[in-house]
């Protein structure tokens, strides 16, 4: 064997799990460790997680790990530490995850107080994030300065989910019961123990941050426990001459002990000390990978593409598409796969509605459709070879509705239209695909030549706009399925 090849052999050895090399130790906790590692393949860091599988089943931890998965895969913003994979060994469970190199916000507070803009800028992303996790049934439960985490732009970046919870975990009175979160952070609610609205706990420590940010201190602070106890659940607190009258007022009805009367996350957005210079953030996910959206960038409903004339825009839709290879064809399983009694998605991926239609309409004028389709009700439309993404643009309970369409060949003249809900209410979803989708597609369909419906005819039995979960992605899905089972 050549030296090279043992020097090869050598490195592979030492790779976590022949993917990762491991590097310096970035922090520890009493069941986990965290290091900084690089992807060996694209060059990327990461920070990995790295659990010690026999303290946390001795400790009973194992299913708050896999809420902890869950969670972070249900929460995906760029103000939010990402989640790429869990791996696991027969002793070690490995959270991959995204390394932020500008260390904790901690850190920064730590020095002194922060200029007004830039305290503003910080709570301004988090707010974003926290009331994305909200909008989606997750709470937080554990926010402070240590949680949050700076990238190398100086964006904030929202860490530590281990104290999260979900919507479903509500008791019968509508309330948390669980005591948790770090003293000096945590609501008056809590420390009554008599049941709490998570989400207006959440606002509470946001409060308390943005005091910290500013002031270069706690609001409520007591070397005896008790008595910062004494503090908090009675709203002691003094703002600095330093502080404007528009913060000094936010900060009150934020740090309101009537959980009832606290301002919410929508009116926070509206005060006009936190408007100044705010930007919604806006973002797309496509090959499981977060992408940002620069301002003015939109392919329907923009005042340039309202300008433009049909005949321009099929022009140029044509002359895009011309040069595209074929789509990919479906092979026999995933067509087995389309009846709903074989459809085994459901074993591996969480969630989502969709359907499938079948046309024999060419793949240029299906994709024109869609975009008639999304013109129609003002969605962006985002396209990429034969897949294309619509975009609501009003924010709903769970944000704006989201559709990917992607389009597959059953034969040379049949296409497949697969149609899933990426992101929304589902109420909304089905409202449009009602409404909307459906009856469009089928006007595509009537348009068809006779040959074409014939065809469909003969498939329709089929492949008739199935309900369907999404189908298997070729990525790893990092979800509780991949934890190892405790009796390994």
């Amino acid at each position: 064997m050549s030296d090279k090849t043992q020097k090869t052999k050598k490195e592979a050895q030492g790779l976590l799990l022949g993917r990762y090399e491991v590097g310096k130790l970035l922090g520890h906790g009493t069941f986990a460790k965290v290091y900084h590692a690089r992807n060996v393949k694209t060059g990327e860091s990461v920070a990995i997680k790295v659990i010690d599988k026999e303290k946390i089943l001795k400790g009973g931890l194992i299913a708050h790990i896999k809420r902890e998965i869950s969670i972070l895969r249900r929460v995906r913003h760029p103000n939010i530490v990402q989640l790429f994979e869990v791996m696991a060994t027969k002793s070690k469970i490995f959270f991959v995850m995204e390394y932020v190199r500008g260390g904790e916000l901690f850190n920064k507070v730590a020095k002194g107080r922060l200029k007004e803009e830039v305290a503003r800028k910080y709570f301004q992303q988090l707010i974003s994030a926290v009331g994305f996790c909200h909008a989606r049934g997750v709470y937080h439960r554990d926010l402070k300065p240590e949680n949050l985490l700076l990238d190398e732009d100086g964006d904030l970046k929202v860490s530590d989910f281990g104290l999260s919870t979900v919507s479903d975990q509500i008791q019968q009175d509508g309330l948390f019961h669980t005591f948790c979160g770090t003293p000096a952070y945590v609501a008056p609610e809590v420390l009554g123990r008599k049941g709490y609205d998570a989400a207006k706990v959440d606002i509470w420590s946001c409060g308390v941050i943005l005091f910290v940010l500013m002031a270069g201190y706690l609001p409520f602070h007591d070397q005896n426990i008790m008595a910062m106890y004494k503090k908090i659940y009675k709203g002691e607190f003094r703002c600095p001459r330093w502080f404007s009258p528009e913060l000094t007022r936010l900060l009150t009805r934020v740090l309101d002990t009537n959980p009832d009367t606290r301002i919410t996350i929508p009116d926070i957005m509206n005060n006009k000390w936190f408007k100044k210079g705010f930007k919604h953030i806006k973002f797309y996910i496509e090959d499981d990978k977060l992408c940002s959206i620069p301002d003015g960038d939109y392919d329907v409903g923009s005042e340039s593409d309202q300008s433009q004339s049909e005949s321009e825009s099929e022009v140029e839709t044509r002359r895009r598409l011309a040069c595209l290879p074929r789509p990919a064809s479906l092979n026999a399983f995933d067509i087995i796969s389309f009846s709903p009694g074989f459809d085994l998605s459901g074993l591996f991926e969480e969630g989502g509605e969709g359907a499938r239609f079948v046309s024999g309409a060419p793949v240029p004028k299906i994709i024109s459709k869609l975009e008639e389709i999304a013109k129609v009700v003002s969605f962006t439309v985002r396209k990429k070879d034969f897949r294309v993404s619509l975009e609501g643009t009003r924010e709903g309970v769970k944000g704006p509705l989201t559709i990917a369409a992607e389009i597959f060949e059953l034969t040379p003249s049949l296409r497949v239209l697969e149609v899933k809900k990426k992101g929304g209410d589902k109420g909304e979803y089905d409202d449009f695909c009602n409404r909307e989708l459906k009856p469009g597609l089928q006007n595509l369909t009537i348009e068809e030549s006779a040959a074409s419906s014939h065809a469909l005819l003969d498939s329709s039995h089929l492949l008739s706009a199935t309900s369907l979960s999404p189908p298997v992605s070729s990525t790893l899905v990092p979800d509780s399925s991949y934890l190892p089972s405790d009796t390994e």
